[in-house]
């Protein structure tokens, strides 16, 4: 069997990735100016050092979540419509790269990339704006729920892509997914408590809003109740599912009538 992963795949997955300037923009200089700029204006509203840490910290680990939301839902899914609409992915099955092989070079890619985006937004985060040391299962927690939010937002992506195959219409729709996201989950200046209750509704249903509300608390080892934020991850969760498979039944459709 031929290796699902192989050095010359990576390589050109990763150089997609990086040739992607919007990646750039909004998944690495976003939310690192945005973390500055924010943490700064809390900076000089709370006068006590415990509340001003907490508020900092709370930015920093919202903030965090742009990264696989530009890197995985706009970058991924752009990369991926521009390469349906070009019929890149049955050229490199007639050379006998398979759409399996391609996924599993692409995600390992994605992950590398967002590693060293991390690396640098903590760099950051810990040298120019105070955040809060994190306990080990606080820091583990966090990564892991990353990790998930990265998995939902690709299966998302893909499906998105697949269904509509346009790069142009692909990339307005994840745009549009990517602010609804942060000013939902309380990114872009509004809290939760602000929000209408129709919207209130569906900020509970992202896992976005409670990282970015409430993973202070497990950050610093505090006691929290997870079960709102998993069953947030749940429904995320499923509605990517039912996008990719809706997706992948729509792609089989189409493989079979081009066969037959």
């Amino acid at each position: 069997m031929r290796k699902l992963i192989t050095r010359q795949m990576l390589m050109f997955e990763f150089r997609n990735i990086i040739g992607n300037p919007y990646i750039h923009i909004f998944g690495v200089g976003m939310p690192i100016m945005m973390m500055i700029l924010i943490c700064r204006v809390v900076t000089s509203q709370i006068p006590d050092e415990t509340i001003l840490a907490n508020a900092v910290t709370s930015v920093f680990l919202g903030l965090g979540t742009m990264i696989p939301m530009a890197t995985v839902l706009i970058g991924y899914g752009a990369d991926h419509a521009r390469e349906l609409e070009k019929e890149i992915p049955l050229r490199m099955e007639l050379f006998g790269i398979k759409v399996g092989m391609s996924l599993c070079n692409n995600i390992v890619a994605e992950m590398i990339f967002m590693s060293i985006s991390f690396i640098l937004y903590f760099v950051v985060g810990f040298c120019f704006v105070g955040v809060n040391t994190p306990t080990v299962g606080g820091l583990l927690i966090y990564f892991v729920c990353i990790l998930v939010l990265s998995i939902i937002l690709f299966g998302l992506s893909y499906a998105i892509s697949s269904l509509l195959k346009k790069f142009g219409t692909t990339y307005c729709v994840t745009m549009l997914l990517y602010f609804a996201f942060m000013i939902l989950g309380g990114m872009m200046g509004i809290s939760y408590d602000t929000l209408p209750e129709g919207l209130k509704l569906i900020a509970k249903l992202l896992p976005i809003t409670y990282i970015n509300r409430d993973f202070y608390m497990v950050w610093n080892g505090e006691q929290y109740n997870f079960m709102p934020m998993v069953q947030a991850f749940l429904m995320l969760g499923a509605v990517s599912g039912i996008l990719l498979f809706l997706a992948v039944k729509h792609m089989a459709r189409k493989r079979h009538r081009r066969v037959a």
